[in-house]
């Protein structure tokens, strides 16, 4: 057999694991959208609501999220003293990085580990718009683009501004892009624009500064990178 037909199962696992967990999202959002429905639920938040929380399992008694564990100790010196036999000793759990590798991990993490809107925007830096676009290459979901906009735009830093519109590409790039746009809530249609005007005032040079001649094609691309997403996202 030659090489260039020897297939790459991991790949192929990979992919029909994204697959599986797409349907799998679909079922589950559209089973929450029956059952909001059939409690008549009285605003188009508290459906919006249910969507979102579809996900989410009750914790069990064992289960421990967060905090500080502790473990035996047995004699030792610590800091030049003897600890006796016993005595608890704290150990912070180490925090690892935001490297979701399916949809699901990444609304696992999204919901319960990041909480906070700067966690959540350097997440979404760290992990980039390319990785961002592989993950939700069939569909962001119900819901998620607009908390990804709001974020963005509640703490977007000039010097983000190129990682940030790299971030919008790609998130421009994925399935079903215009239907979630579509049902984005009015709160995140305005924080959407607002993101964009930051974007352009920042591309902006101030009152007498001049680009230099090695930045200007990169700023010149990112503004026609604007101006593509402007578009893209229904605000011209």
């Amino acid at each position: 057999m030659e090489k260039n037909s020897i297939l790459d199962f991991k790949a192929l696992e990979k992919e029909l694991q994204a697959a599986l967990d797409a349907d799998e999202k679909y079922m589950r959002e559209n089973a929450a959208k029956l059952r909001a429905v059939e409690q008549r639920v009285p605003s188009y938040e508290d459906f919006r609501s249910i969507v979102l929380a579809s996900h989410l399992k009750p914790l069990d008694r064992k289960d421990k999220t967060g905090g500080k564990r502790t473990v035996p100790w047995s004699c030792c010196v610590v800091g030049g003293r003897t600890s006796p036999e016993g005595v608890a000793i704290e150990i912070p759990q180490e925090e690892e990085p935001f490297q979701p590798g399916t949809t699901a991990e990444f609304y696992r993490d999204w919901r319960r580990r990041l909480r906070s809107g700067p966690e959540r925007y350097q997440a979404l830096l760290q992990l980039g718009g390319p990785a961002l676009g592989r993950l939700f290459q069939t569909d962001v979901g119900f819901g998620l683009l607009g908390e990804l906009l709001v974020t963005l735009a509640n703490h977007m830093r000039p010097a983000d501004r190129a990682a940030v519109l790299g971030v919008l590409h790609s998130l421009a790039g994925t399935g079903r892009f215009p239907l979630n746009l579509s049902l984005l809530s009015p709160t995140e249609h305005e924080c959407c624009r607002a993101l964009f005007q930051k974007l352009q005032a920042t591309g902006a040079p101030g009152p007498g500064q001049e680009a230099l001649s090695g930045e200007e094609q990169g700023a010149e691309q990112e503004q026609g990178l604007l101006q593509e997403l402007w578009g893209l996202y229904q605000l011209c």
